[in-house]
């Protein structure tokens, strides 16, 4: 019987969103392909600093520590093979239990998340980000100036969204962007009763709470969400609603009305955030790992 990834919650990444290799990738920028690889195999025993998603791994893959296979993390590079062995090797030594892997030198990765059947994929390069929003999959781009604890609340999964254009889709803020805030609030609290269509995240929050239904309580490790948007009363409404709608509770909502997410975020230590614009992602990267959602009204490009 094949193995399968059924039932199992799928993040897909990059090599530079779990480790620190932009010393290597400024060399590939500034000197080509040649001297990437020369330099990746020179240091293939020398493991890699973590990266931006490295709390994230690292805590989503202790769901599997009862030997119930609950997470599978997923390399999903443009980098070479050789590459991809330092990678392994950096993970390994990490303690991080990673089996597999795909490496595309050079060419866009992101084809492989539907036979992945991938739940996330993190990437520094944008215009794989771009290509796997595109056909359907919740995917982020990691800030790499994000400041990265590993060590913080280790018993802890915590991940924090944005609302509009992540979560849910950027229906309302369409009415924003086009007419401003009053009629956004107007607009939000007329459809209050009107679940939201679901954004690019919702598939990832989804199952994530899979996850933490399954696992229980009993791995020492649990899930906390939280939602954080600029939305404020009576807009909120709308989003708790759908919430509701969708059968899925957050642990914390923050309606802050505009005002700077990065200080809320401080507060709620995230592991990972995602945000859908660049000014709440520079604000965010101040308190923990962030990914730009390049999704919705916001990031059109052209």
């Amino acid at each position: 019987m094949p193995v399968s990834l059924d039932n199992k919650l799928v993040v897909a990444l990059s090599s530079r969103a779990l480790f620190d290799l932009e010393a290597e990738n400024q060399v590939f920028e500034e000197q080509g392909d040649n001297a990437y690889v020369r330099l990746q195999l020179s240091r293939v025993d020398q493991p890699a600093q973590p990266g931006v998603a490295f709390p994230l791994v690292r805590k989503l893959l202790a769901f599997n520590e009862d030997g119930e296979h609950r997470v599978e993390v997923v390399m999903l590079s443009r980098n070479d093979p050789v590459s991809g062995l330092r990678v392994f090797k950096s993970a390994q030594a990490a303690g991080l239990a990673l089996q597999r892997g795909v490496f595309t030198k050079g060419r866009p990765p992101y084809h492989y998340l539907k036979p992945l059947g991938a739940h996330l994929f993190l990437s520094a390069h944008i215009d794989d980000v771009h290509g796997a929003l595109a056909a359907g999959f919740p995917a982020a781009r990691v800030f790499s100036e994000s400041v990265v604890d590993a060590a913080r609340h280790p018993q802890e999964l915590r991940i924090a969204f944005d609302g509009d254009a992540v979560l849910f889709s950027d229906e309302a803020e369409r009415v924003f962007q086009s007419s401003g805030l009053d009629a956004f609030q107007t607009h939000e609290q007329a459809h209050a009763q009107r679940p939201l269509p679901p954004g690019p995240f919702k598939p990832l929050l989804e199952a994530l709470h899979r996850l933490q239904r399954a696992a229980g309580d009993t791995l020492g490790m649990r899930l906390r969400t939280a939602l954080v948007t600029a939305r404020s009363a009576p807009a909120h409404e709308r989003a708790i609603r759908t919430l509701m709608e969708w059968g899925i509770a957050v642990d914390e909502a923050m309606f802050l009305g505009g005002l700077e997410k990065g200080p809320f975020l401080q507060q709620f230590e995230p592991d990972f955030f995602f945000d859908d614009q660049l000014n709440h992602c520079q604000s965010a990267s101040l308190a923990g790992p962030t990914g730009h959602v390049a999704a919705g009204v916001v990031n059109q490009r052209g």
